[in-house]
């Protein structure tokens, strides 16, 4: 029993002497162990970009696959997943095509005009802070600093086409970037044809790893995880867009300069909850104020500012239905910590997983009550 005992002990100090031995090495090569987890995500990207796209499509390649087998013909009807995920990327691909065709032309032409002007623009404003009253509001001094830490700025270099060409290619090559987007395309079609088995699967092994109850569950919080990232993700989509139309419109009525680049920088950064709209906002003011005057900048921001309002009230539930039913405190808590660390992608995603981080406290705490009320 002693010598029993004493393996135990031995046991036990080796094992623990091992762990130490471990930490320590995971420690000392932490920038090697850091280089390898980066080289494995740049090697798994596309499967990951492959699997976003597929969830994007998921809803579109179901709803036009129950029309196909709606139709008489076999052959349609027989062929429906097949024929609905090649539907679904023609419309994207077309999507994409107006979008490079219509958008990209009018933003670069604004792009390049604002920075070739940019030195009148930067003149206008340093006119407009001197002939400011001293007991204005806003204090010269302070308007001073800020247009002078600006001008610092080379924005030409920054926005050129020709850096913007650089920096790309400095990144990644123009043949790895053709083959990650072939992978994720491919990676996307075999994920959407085979949906049915790889859930299958899933389940299957949750059943196999897990008591029949845990299983349950699993399955359950996975459904409800689904059902807010797809609602969410998809009406911020349509959302941004919807609002960058109508923000574009109204600034083209209004006359302001640069109306099809703000209405798109507005709509963009308005799929980021609450500090989106603020950010997008204030910078396509202060653009304005330089670009197309003070007073036009004001009507602008009253326009955009009503817009806005009629899209948190009536246009943005209208999309997303009440399914988050978040409180705005845990919203900008969410935005606030994810975007600290996670950056636009942890702002974007915040409140999905701050959403899906509340039932799961909300039923353990449901369940601990009920435990303690049958005890």
């Amino acid at each position: 029993m002693k010598g029993i005992k004493n393996w135990t002990k031995w046991i036990y100090w080796f094992t623990f002497a091992v762990a130490v031995i471990f930490v320590y090495k995971t420690l000392d090569n932490f920038n090697d162990i850091a280089l390898w987890f980066k080289r494995l995500i740049s090697i798994l990207m596309p499967f990951v970009i492959g699997l976003l796209l597929s969830y994007l499509f998921y809803i579109p390649c179901r709803n036009i696959e129950k029309l196909y087998k709606k139709l008489k013909p076999k052959f349609i009807k027989n062929r429906a997943r097949g024929l609905s995920i090649i539907t679904v990327y023609i419309l994207a691909v077309l999507v994409i095509v107006i979008v490079i065709n219509l958008l990209i032309p009018a933003l670069s032409r604004s792009i390049v005009d604002l920075a070739n002007n940019l030195p009148g623009y930067y003149q206008n404003a340093i006119n407009f802070v001197n002939d400011m009253p001293e007991d204005t509001l806003i204090k010269k001094e302070s308007a001073q600093k800020i247009i002078t830490s600006l001008q610092s700025i080379d924005i030409t270099s920054i926005i050129s086409m020709e850096n913007v060409s650089d920096y790309i290619r400095g990144v990644m090559g123009v043949a790895s970037t053709i083959f990650s987007v072939f992978v994720s395309i491919i990676m996307s079609v075999y994920i959407l044809l085979e949906r049915e088995s790889i859930l299958n699967f899933i389940r299957r092994l949750i059943s196999a790893l897990f008591k029949k109850e845990t299983a349950t569950a699993i399955d359950n919080y996975f459904m409800k995880a689904n059902d807010i990232f797809f609602k969410f993700i998809s009406s911020q989509i349509i959302d941004g867009i919807i609002v960058g139309i109508i923000v574009s419109i109204a600034m083209w009525i209004l006359g302001v300069k640069y109306w099809v680049l703000l209405g798109f920088m507005i709509g963009l950064f308005n799929v980021i909850p609450y500090f989106g709209a603020i950010i997008a906002v204030t910078i396509a003011t202060i653009i304005t104020v330089f670009t197309s005057g003070f007073s036009k900048a004001i009507w602008m921001l009253i326009v955009v500012i009503i817009l806005q309002q009629l899209d948190a009230n009536i246009i943005n539930p209208k999309i997303i239905g009440n399914a988050l039913k978040l409180s705005p405190i845990l919203v900008i808590f969410s935005v606030t910590v994810f975007g600290a660390y996670y950056g636009v992608l942890g702002m974007f995603l915040a409140v999905p997983l701050i959403a899906i981080i509340k039932i799961l406290v909300n039923d353990f705490i449901d369940y601990k009550i009920k435990k303690k009320e049958t005890d």
